[in-house]
């Protein structure tokens, strides 16, 4: 094992179910799965507590979540294995995000994109990980098969791509809120950059993992943002699980207390459809 790379604490099982069900047809976003016999990259950021496709569907299937979109961790680097077993396994129900190599050919990617993979990861927060170096090649690669970036980067990082992101011409999506702090309202100063990567017509940001923005119970300030975003960028918001939560070594969030908490924040049933729905069908599963 490697020395710097923790082992995570295994996820919580789902003693219940949200106090409000998920809307009928809801896609989940971001979550990862492992399996025990895989290679781990090295170096790599931590350790995963193994949780297997099985384990997600039937996760999946007690919540009532019919689609999602499996996002390559960092720990496999270059290897979508993984990540390509589960899809093949599940062709109507999962679509993809790879990481691959920026001079990946045109012929690999078009088999990629036949096999169900509908983007590339870009993860300047891990080990292993491919850096903000690679989006301009991967982004006139991938522009015409509809692929998008997605990003999982630090809040320092935002103003600077918000200017720089709509320009690579693919569409691109923030994980995480960008990693923004919640703690004592730090949101504030770095929701107007969220915002302006969501006005351009390529831009999508992620609700999910609150419990990496804050520590305190309840994830102070994630309610807010959220309504927030949802009044000014409804249609390009996505929800997901962020299964089975890596990169955790204390206070394990539960899954049915992370949906209430989503749900109590929209409130509003059109942005409901649009975020936990619509969005996502149109991004990744609509061709």
């Amino acid at each position: 094992m490697d020395s710097e790379a923790p082992l995570c604490l295994p996820r919580l099982p789902l003693t219940r179910l949200p106090a409000k069900p998920l809307p009928q047809g809801t896609i989940d976003t971001h979550f990862h799965v492992f399996r025990s016999d895989a290679p781990l990259n090295t170096p790599r950021s931590y350790t995963p507590d193994i949780a297997t496709i099985a384990d997600w569907i039937a996760f999946a299937d007690q919540l009532g979540i019919g689609r999602s979109i499996l996002v390559q961790p960092s720990v496999y680097g270059l290897d979508n294995a993984v990540l390509m077993e589960a899809l093949a396994a599940f062709p109507d129900r999962l679509r993809g995000i790879v990481v691959i190599a920026p001079d990946t050919s045109l012929e690999e990617i078009a088999r990629l994109d036949r096999l169900g993979v509908r983007g590339v990861r870009i993860n300047t927060r891990n080990k292993g990980g491919l850096p903000l170096g690679a989006a301009e090649t991967l982004a006139a690669k991938i522009h015409d098969f509809g692929w998008s970036l997605q990003l999982q980067i630090s809040p320092e990082q935002i103003g600077d791509l918000s200017g720089r992101l709509p320009r690579l011409g693919v569409r691109f999506v923030v994980d995480h809120l960008g990693f923004i702090p919640l703690a004592e309202g730090g949101w504030r100063e770095y929701l107007p950059a969220l915002q302006r990567l969501a006005d351009g017509p390529g831009g999508y940001i992620k609700l999910t993992a609150p419990y990496r923005l804050a520590r305190e119970p309840g994830y102070g300030g994630f309610a807010e943002v959220v309504r927030a975003l949802a009044a000014s960028h409804p249609e390009k918001l996505l929800w997901g699980s962020d299964w089975p939560h890596t990169e955790l070594w204390s206070d394990m969030p539960d899954d049915a207390d992370l949906i209430d908490g989503m749900q109590e924040a929209v409130s509003h049933a059109s942005h409901a459809r649009k975020i936990f729905i619509e969005n996502a069908e149109a991004l990744f599963f609509d061709r």
